[in-house]
Formats: structure tokens, sequence, C-alpha cells
């Protein structure tokens, strides 16, 4: 007898775990915002520091675990065993498998990129690298893996990764890495030879667009879109424009949203909003300076800004339009009404959660998806109060 999908599903992830939706854990609130009254519930729970999420073309999710695992988690709460063949991580401190990412024609190809911090031939050293690998048929593996993008140079750092992972209307890929944070590192955010405190843009095999900015720039590193950047943990496109916006970690003071243009310098540690975790000045001191682009928006003090999406989605219409952002360390979600690329409005919302919020994603269905950065961590689904 020929097995349904879903029946099949199930007997390749013989090891998967359910959500209990009873478990006394599980998220289940009503929230007040300005816009509407939305509920907020669990829809699957027990993800290890769950970073990344892309939605499969049958609303199923891709879930990535900080620790290195790869998961598939169904609309219901059914969490796959991991998927194998994902490269190896080096998961001290801030690293880990990071970012996942559909190709823009994965109907046909399957292909799949996750983020993730690559270790290092010398003992200790690492950084920020992108995988590419074809979901198999039965999806329990990635076939075919390999490395289409490696940051340059890898260092001895636990700190600042970056790496989000975003398309844009042309099918190339933009890549955020952060400047490793350490002071002996930070200043390659403004070397051009140096990936470190970059976005990058590549095509889908890792080779690079010929129309990037630093192509034909002697000593420039071809991949580099923009430069001066600290840690950037939220990227979006703009569905109006197809520009990409990105957040970035201030040190003390100084969360960031900015638009980065090709070429431009955004004065990581030159200039800042914020200072050191010490009290000691940032750079020169100043929050600006000629030649170094103002960002759109930035928070002091800091959310800890993560994950970033625009909605675009009529279930909850107040919201159209708005820019959201995870908040890390205020362990939030941020909305921002927009006016071209200006912000004119801000909302802080579940912060009685008290979880922090690595990943803001909107939903197939038209719901808005957190991802919680805990031990057991959470997707948590944000739809209008009273619908399921």
């Amino acid at each position: 007898m020929r097995m349904g999908r879903t029946a099949a599903l199930m007997t390749a992830t013989t090891l998967a775990a359910c959500l209990s939706v009873t478990d006394a854990s599980a998220v289940d609130k009503v929230f007040k915002t300005e816009k509407a009254m939305v509920s907020v519930k669990t829809v699957a729970s027990g993800l290890s520091h769950p970073w990344g999420l892309a939605f499969l073309p049958d609303g199923r999710m891709l879930v990535t675990e900080k620790d290195g695992r790869l998961r598939i988690v169904a609309p219901d709460g059914t969490v796959s065993a991991p998927v194998k063949g994902v490269p190896k991580v080096d998961d001290r401190g801030q690293g880990g498998l990071l970012d996942v990412a559909l190709d823009p024609d994965f109907a046909q190809n399957r292909f799949v990129y996750l983020s993730f911090s690559e270790p290092g031939t010398e003992n200790g050293t690492n950084s920020t690298a992108v995988a590419r690998g074809a979901l198999s048929a039965d999806e329990t593996a990635l076939t075919d893996v390999r490395v289409i993008f490696s940051q340059k140079p890898k260092v001895e750092s636990r700190m600042h990764y970056g790496s989000r992972l975003v398309f844009d209307r042309q099918g190339h890929l933009y890549v955020t890495l952060g400047e490793r944070s350490l002071e002996q590192f930070r200043t390659q955010a403004q070397d051009l030879d140096s990936h470190l405190g970059k976005v990058v843009r590549i095509n889908r095999d890792g080779s690079v667009p010929a129309d990037n900015p630093f192509v034909n720039q002697s000593g420039a590193l071809p991949e580099i879109w923009s430069y001066g950047h600290r840690n950037i943990q939220g990227a979006a496109l703009n569905p109006q424009t197809g520009a990409l916006w990105i957040n970035e970690h201030g040190p003390r003071g100084g969360d960031e949203v900015n638009v980065p243009e090709p070429g431009k310098n955004y004065g990581w540690p030159v200039v800042s909003y914020g200072v050191n975790y010490n009290g000691t000045p940032i750079g020169t001191g100043k929050s600006s300076a000629p030649g170094m682009e103002e960002p759109v928006y930035q928070w002091t003090p800091v959310i800890g800004s993560s994950g970033m999406t625009f909605y675009t989605a009529d279930t909850l219409p107040g919201w159209k339009g708005s820019l959201f952002n995870g908040g890390l360390a205020t362990k939030e979600v941020v909305r921002l009404e927009l006016d071209g690329n200006k912000v004119k409005h801000e909302e802080r919302m579940f912060r009685d959660l008290g979880k922090r919020i690595r990943q803001v994603s909107q939903g197939p269905d038209g719901a808005l998806y957190l991802l919680t950065d805990e031990n057991s961590g959470e997707i948590l689904r944000v739809t209008p109060a009273g619908k399921s």
C-alpha cells in the first residue's frame, strides 16, 4: 500500500519529537497592541537555541539550532529528527549553525543555504561561512553540500559572526558579517581587504556579481557590498523598494537600522552612537563623520536587535508595511512604522513573555512567527486574537 506524504514523513522521522500544547511551559496569551488584539501561541518547543527559520513551499519550516542541527517543523508542531549533512560548526560562544534560506528556485533545485561559524585549520580560529546543499527527496539529508563563501580572515574569537542570508530580486545572495568584536580585529571593518564587518553579495554558486562595487578595485575583496558594520543580526528585503535593510548591534548604546548601499561606509568603529562597555569612547567619540553613512534609526539603550521582517499580509492589516525587529536584550518585539526610509513611530510588544527573541518571520499564512533564544527554545505564532 502506498503511504501518503504525512505518513511517509513520520516514517522517515521515527525519532521526531511532538509538541504537547498542554505542556505548562507552552505560551498561550493574548496581548493588546496598538493596532489589534493578538494571540501568541507556542507552535513547537524543545529546540536548542533556534536561530534561523525558512518556510518550505507547503508551509512547514526549516529551523536551525545553534549547536549544529537543522530540523523540519510542521504546522502542528511535529519536529523532525536532525537533517543529516549539515557542515561541522564551531558552536563556542556566539557561534554555531546560524541562518537558513531557500533558493529562489527551490521547487526545482531543492537548494538550501546555511550560514555557520566554520572552524579554521589553526587551533581556535573560525569565521562565518555559507554552505549550499540540496534537500533530499525523503527530506532526511542535505546532499552535495559545499561551502560557497568563507569569511576572510579566520581569527580567534567566539563573538560577532553576523549572520543573515537574504536573496534580492535578481537572485543574488546577501550575507551579513560581524567584525568579531575584539579590539584587535574590529578595525578591519574599515578595511576593504577583509570581510570582517561587511555585507557581502554573491551569486548562488558563490561567484561574484559583475556589478558589485569593488570588483575592479585593487586590494579590495570583490564580494563586499558595504562596510563599516559591527554585528549584523537582522536583515530583510524591503518589499516596496527591493532594497536590503539590516539591523546591527551597537556596543553600550547605538543599535542601528541601516539600508546598506553599494560601496558605502557605515562608520564602525570610527563613529558610533554608543560607547565601549567600560564607558570609554568608541573611535573618535563622535556619532557621525563626513563620508560615513548615518543610520536610519538607532536605539540607545540597545534592544539587542535581532531577526527582522517586513510585514506584508492582510491577516493583521494594521501591521501592513511595518518593520519588525527581535529584541534579545529587552526580550521583546519592536514594530517600526515607516515613511520611506524614515521611522515615524515605534511600538514595543510581548515583553511579558520574558523571552529573548532571536528571529521574526512572516509565514505564508499571514501570521508572524518568533523564535525564542532559549535552552528549550520555541516557535511562537502571532495571529489576531480569537483566530487559530
